[in-house]
């Protein structure tokens, strides 16, 4: 028998950025009573497993829940990000959600949380620590943890591993690298540019980083993803930059090469192509920070570390039990098939917005809260797979862009976000005639370009 049942309208399962995210909306646009439930033991998700030194890719102002500021809103006056706005890191953005639940979510009286808890498909919640059980009736069901985030410290790597190998995921690499003087980074992702980053920027040589890199990735500019009015015009820039480009291209190559030129996209070696692209971002001083690596292993995919050899697909290189294996292989947030957002009293949180995790949850909140019709519920939310090859940017794009177009139809969901923090831009763009009428030129560029764009996106999809 249950030790407890509780009616609630929504039980949300996961207690992740996007489940909060939802929830702190919700909070805010509705009356409704909810039930969080994650099997760790605080909010957060995967930013609870994450390596030590990981900070937000995307300046601070633009991720959390809604309801209250991460960070200052100052720049960074020295390091990798200088002139940027500030990046949080790991631990601040643990400290957010923690306090959204505590000060925020919980004194409502309006959420219950269940850390360290399971929750089956009919609703029961099993404590992991007593056993206890409790009964949930919802009036709708939120998953938040369809996006299956992958991190080294959680899943474990896909080759083999000899027992005398020193190999460590990449959060025990600030612990265990004084003890090693050479190094081996496995993986091409975001984390592994940071794991290399954190090497050089603590005084490692770069001839003793060898850096396992199964395909290259396109990188999108940090410069082009500031709030800040000073960065507006180039951000409209950019935008528009991308709408021409969709529209122009003949093949995906030639997209990324024209998006290359426009400074949208950058990459390691100008030499190699990408055949990779799952949304970092990297400032240019960063890019030149990894630049200093040359010994890059492009041999595919590690297959399997030897005591003496580390054998990939296409070889097999020197190694030995004195080099630092850091591994940094988990595939982050892999490419799912999409499902309907919406779906009768099922609630599926998946990207609506380019990249942005956050600000997708606390929109589908705001259209649950204010839409009554399923219909353009999904209409304006069209789920977007996070892509991993350019040709899936295209895809991307197409949805993108479908969504843009569909919520010109909902005037106020343009006042919704305005009024967001997690959507600077929508608030500028209002504003745009009196503090950058600069943007105004590349803002009609843009919608110029639309149509065509969306035309030749399916041209460049059925190749």
């Amino acid at each position: 028998m249950p030790n407890e049942t509780l009616e609630v309208d929504y039980v949300i399962k996961g207690a992740g950025a996007t489940s909060m995210a939802f929830a702190d909306t919700l909070l805010s646009e509705s009356d409704a009573t909810m039930a969080i439930v994650d099997l760790r033991d605080r909010p957060g998700g995967h930013w609870n497993d994450a390596y030590p030194f990981v900070r937000l890719h995307q300046p601070s102002s633009s991720y959390g829940v809604n309801s209250r500021p991460l960070g200052t809103g100052a720049k960074d006056e020295v390091g990798l990000n200088k002139g940027f706005y500030e990046l949080a890191s790991g631990q601040e953005v643990l400290s957010h959600f923690d306090l959204a639940m505590n000060e925020r979510f919980l004194p409502s009286g309006r959420v219950r949380f269940f850390p360290m808890s399971r929750l089956d498909d009919d609703g029961t919640v099993t404590s992991l620590l007593s056993g206890a059980r409790t009964v949930i009736k919802a009036r709708k069901f939120v998953d938040g943890t369809h996006s299956q985030m992958r991190i080294p410290s959680t899943h474990k790597p896909t080759f083999s591993v000899a027992p005398e190998v020193t190999f460590v995921p990449v959060n025990d690499l600030p612990r265990r690298a004084a003890a090693h003087s050479e190094f081996v980074i496995v993986g091409a992702g975001k984390t592994a540019m940071d794991a290399v980053t954190w090497l050089l920027q603590n005084g490692a040589p770069p001839e003793r980083i060898r850096w396992i890199m199964p395909r290259d990735f396109w990188l999108m500019n940090r410069a082009n993803f500031q709030p800040g009015a000073e960065f507006f015009e180039r951000v409209a820039n950019d935008l528009a930059n991308q709408v021409e480009a969709l529209a122009n291209a003949t093949n995906v190559d030639e997209l990324f090469l024209d998006l290359e030129r426009r400074g949208h996209l950058q990459r390691i070696d100008p030499s190699v192509k990408p055949e990779g692209y799952h949304c970092a971002v990297v400032s240019e001083r960063e890019l030149e920070e990894l630049r200093r690596v040359k010994n890059i292993v492009r041999l595919g995919h590690v297959t399997a570390i030897e005591p003496d050899r580390i054998v990939l697909e296409q070889g097999t290189i020197p190694t030995s039990p004195a080099v630092l294996h850091v591994d940094c292989s988990a595939t982050g947030i892999p490419r799912l098939p999409g499902k309907p957002i919406f779906e009768g009293n099922r609630i599926t949180l998946q990207f609506v917005r380019f990249c942005q995790p956050v600000f997708s949850a606390a929109m589908i909140a705001h259209v649950e809260a204010t839409f009554d019709n399923e219909a353009d519920k999904n209409r304006v939310c069209a789920p977007q797979a996070i892509p991993n090859t350019p040709a899936d940017y295209v895809e991307t794009m197409r949805t993108e862009l479908r969504n843009r177009i569909a919520a010109n139809d909902f005037p106020e969901l343009g006042e919704w976000r305005a009024n967001t923090r997690l959507d600077q831009f929508e608030t500028q763009i209002r504003t745009m005639p009196q503090t950058c009428p600069e943007a105004l030129p590349h803002f009609q560029r843009y919608v110029m370009s639309l149509g065509a764009a969306m035309r030749n996106i399916e041209v460049l999809l059925a190749k």
